[in-house]
């Protein structure tokens, strides 16, 4: 088994690394094999609905570091998305690699049917429950299996980096998350 996270933040090693670290630590103690992907030195265009996905299946045709990232998404039993809340919403790249990701999906093989999958949101001060909907939309429209919540929405409270370990509410509420994600792959991947 193997778990994904996935970080949209722009800054390396910042907050939203810190968390999708965290859950994927708990699930690394049930042995389960994990990596983490920053996108903060990628460059994944926006989908341009030039729909050429729809005739040549299974790809973007758009040249950039989006298909690196779709084909380990592929391989992945789990997915964790996670970012930082921009203007009240998803930062563009990962908004860009998932709605690609779900065009090429929806006009081709759906590879995350019944896949795990976990939001996982930073904000400063508000706006984190609009960006976990749209992480969770993802999730739902490809048919994914949302990973159980935690005793809390999956978001912690920081601004600079290191900022969130201070949140002890939210750093215990994505460990959880981790340790419920590593549950579920045990039940779905036998």
């Amino acid at each position: 088994m193997k778990v994904i996270g996935i970080s949209g933040s722009p800054r390396k090693n910042g907050n939203t690394e810190f968390l999708i670290r965290l859950a994927l630590e708990e699930m690394g103690r049930e042995g389960i094999e994990t990596e983490l992907i920053p996108l903060a030195d990628k460059q994944i265009s926006p989908c341009n609905a030039c729909m050429a996905c729809k005739t040549d299946k299974n790809r973007c045709v758009i040249q950039d570091d989006f298909d690196p990232i779709f084909l380990k998404m592929k391989e992945a039993d789990g997915i964790i998305l996670g970012t930082p809340v921009y203007f009240g919403s998803a930062t563009p790249i990962i908004k860009s690699l998932i709605d690609r990701a779900g065009y090429v999906c929806r006009q081709g093989q759906n590879f995350f049917y019944r896949k795990a999958g976990a939001p996982i949101v930073v904000a400063r001060r508000a706006g984190q429950n609009f960006t976990l909907a749209q992480l969770l939309f993802f999730f739902l429209l490809m048919e994914m299996i949302v990973v159980p919540g935690s005793p809390y929405w999956t978001f912690a409270l920081g601004r600079e980096k290191g900022d969130v370990a201070t949140d002890s509410e939210g750093v215990e509420t994505i460990r959880k998350l981790g340790k419920n994600m590593a549950w579920l792959l045990k039940k779905i991947c036998d």
